[in-house]
């Protein structure tokens, strides 16, 4: 089952309409040059994977904090007995640390929705750059190759789509810098699909969405656009390491703004943007 996955491609479209190496970067040029972190140092892998997610949200407890920077995730693929197996990139950037905005920040102060707009925005912005802001960056808190691409759950909307084991880092002067909500350990694993969630109460299901589906003219590269990633049954324990040698204090401020521990059913996240995938092949074949 080599071409597992473009042959899944290919049936939908019908149907329709981590390993941290340190081996060299490559070279793809083209329609493919994004693909310059797929692990192609492994001769069994198969495809490539590139992922930017430009849009969504992930929301903790109390707190909602949107995508506002883009959030990479690359790597490659090869099928062991058929099962889709995932490879980080080879810079070790599998997933990029992409700092995001804490609405509200330290003291989770937004401006009133009655305030005029340019107001509001003039405010919000000064609390998240000032002392008081804060930003979270989902950084893996496992092995690249815990990390679960599945082609196949993609198209057909089952869980397990994309699986990632995380945790949030919370930066700010004050919690200094090993403040995180989950952790090695611990981690916040978060198993998006495109389908329809299924999460214990109060959460109500959502629907994902697998978006517009494309190939190049070879049929060796797959796009899927304006996708929705969703899950809003994922748990998520209290912080830790925030404050420093203050940690015992700080802590349980923090978790008293954010809302942690949260259990499952009372946190949600939606991933939105577009994915590719190419043959690995083609994409060695155009390097100079």
């Amino acid at each position: 089952m080599r071409r597992l996955f473009i042959a899944v491609a290919m049936a939908a479209v019908m149907l329709i309409s981590a390993s941290q190496a340190t081996a060299a970067s490559h070279s793809p040029t083209g329609e493919f040059a994004q693909f310059a972190e797929c692990p192609l140092n492994r001769p069994t892998i198969e495809f490539c994977i590139f992922s930017e997610s430009n849009g969504g949200f992930f929301q903790t407890g109390k707190k909602t904090v949107p995508l506002k920077n883009p959030v990479i995730l690359q790597g490659g693929l090869e099928f062991v007995s058929g099962v889709p197996k995932f490879f980080g990139a080879e810079n070790g950037d599998t997933l990029s640390k992409t700092p995001q905005p804490v609405p509200g920040g330290l003291l989770g102060i937004e401006a009133p929705l009655w305030w005029p707009q340019f107001l509001r925005d003039l405010f919000n912005e000064t609390i998240n750059n000032g002392f008081t802001g804060v930003t979270a960056t989902v950084e893996l808190a496992a092995p690249a190759t815990s990390v679960i691409v599945d082609p196949l759950k993609f198209f057909t909307g089952q869980p397990d789509a994309l699986v990632l084991p995380t945790k949030i880092k919370l930066s700010n002067p004050f919690l200094g810098n090993n403040c995180y909500i989950g952790s090695n350990s611990n981690p916040v694993v978060i198993s998006f699909t495109t389908g329809k969630t299924s999460p214990p109460p109060p959460n109500q299901p959502i629907e994902g969405a697998l978006g517009n589906v494309t190939t190049n003219e070879a049929g060796t590269l797959l796009t899927i656009s304006g996708g929705k990633l969703v899950n809003n049954s994922f748990g998520a324990p209290g912080v830790n390491g925030c404050g420093g040698l203050f940690s015992f204090l700080v802590n349980p401020f923090v978790n008293s703004i954010v809302g942690l521990p949260s259990p499952a059913g009372t946190n949600s996240a939606i991933l939105e943007g577009k994915l590719q995938d190419a043959v690995a092949a083609a994409v060695k074949a155009t390097e100079p």
